[in-house]
């Protein structure tokens, strides 16, 4: 796993809370917007150890005490972790853990809960939430993170310090991208679609990113001949959606490039890459998908825009 300081962009947000950890002035309850892909699990990770560690040292967790070898083999009694299980965080994991931080501490300092995708919270565990939030008792510390802070319940919200953690720019992640291997330079075009730097460099390991780049490579020829590539005629239900996103971003490269000297034109791309995106967002309510036909349609529609 990547470390945090391995992040730069991270140093901010953890040094605002390392700094209001040490005045001790921190909320009892911090809400983080922030995406795995751009470090969400080092970040909390690293709040939480600096918590519990008995000799933090400029703002960063020793990484030598008894607190810090609990927490990086999983096993530390006071630091509570909850994901989603499956689509949702339902209220028996809240009430568990509600119960665990009321219970004194077992190492005799913080307690600390760490809730990944709060946003997946359902009603009745975030209203179980609510009343800890509200009193938490001495010493306990909730960290929520979310990647999407619109889908959270304003009583959520309401309760908790927010921090802001600000993306990269697409500068920076280039730099860092190249930084961790030259064999990354030219790839970030994809950071839409699988989600931050950190996942991307998750999908060139897997050799998703190679099934994206072909996808890009496709559609540029598939585009400008007016009908599917031969490789396209094996799209089916399982990767249309990657191959929508794809499409998608295509279209706005062409717009970002003023590919289209006249206006009109150019709106009327922006307008069809909207309908694939639409398109994209339907596809889940949709069954019997016929996949090369679907980019046959958004082909010949584009053909139609340009040709005219």
């Amino acid at each position: 796993m990547v470390k945090l300081n391995e992040l730069p962009w991270l140093e901010e947000a953890n040094h605002i809370f390392a700094h209001q950890l040490e005045l001790d002035s921190l909320a009892h309850a911090q809400l983080l917007s922030i995406e795995n892909g751009y470090g969400a699990k080092q970040l909390l990770r690293n709040m939480a150890q600096l918590t519990l560690c008995e000799k933090p040292t400029l703002g960063n967790p020793c990484g030598l005490c008894r607190a810090c070898t609990l927490v990086e083999s999983g096993n530390h009694p006071d630091l509570h972790l909850i994901t989603p299980d499956g689509s949702q965080i339902k209220v028996d994991q809240i009430r568990e853990l509600c119960r665990d931080l009321t219970e004194t501490s077992q190492q005799g300092g913080w307690r600390v809960a760490v809730i990944y995708h709060c946003e997946k919270l359902n009603k009745p565990a975030a209203n179980a939430l609510l009343k800890t939030l509200e009193e938490p008792g001495k010493n306990t510390l909730l960290l929520l993170q979310t990647e999407s802070h619109g889908l959270l319940m304003p009583t959520i919200t309401s309760r908790c310090q927010n921090i802001v953690v600000k993306k990269p720019s697409r500068v920076q992640i280039n730099e860092w991208l190249i930084s961790q291997s030259s064999e990354y330079k030219g790839t970030s075009w994809c950071i839409p679609i699988v989600g931050g730097p950190l996942e991307l460099v998750e999908s060139i390991s897997s050799g998703h990113y190679d099934k994206l780049l072909n996808y890009r490579n496709n559609w540029s020829q598939s585009l400008s001949a007016g009908h599917l590539c031969a490789s396209f005629l094996n799209v089916d239900e399982q990767n249309i959606v990657d191959v929508l996103d794809v499409l998608y971003l295509v279209f706005r490269q062409f717009i970002l490039q003023n590919k289209f000297k006249d206006a009109l034109l150019q709106t009327e791309v922006v307008q069809l890459a909207a309908e694939v995106m639409k398109m994209r967002q339907r596809l889940s309510l949709m069954s019997n998908i016929n996949a090369p036909a679907l980019c046959q349609q958004f082909i010949l529609k584009y053909r139609h825009l340009v040709n005219r």
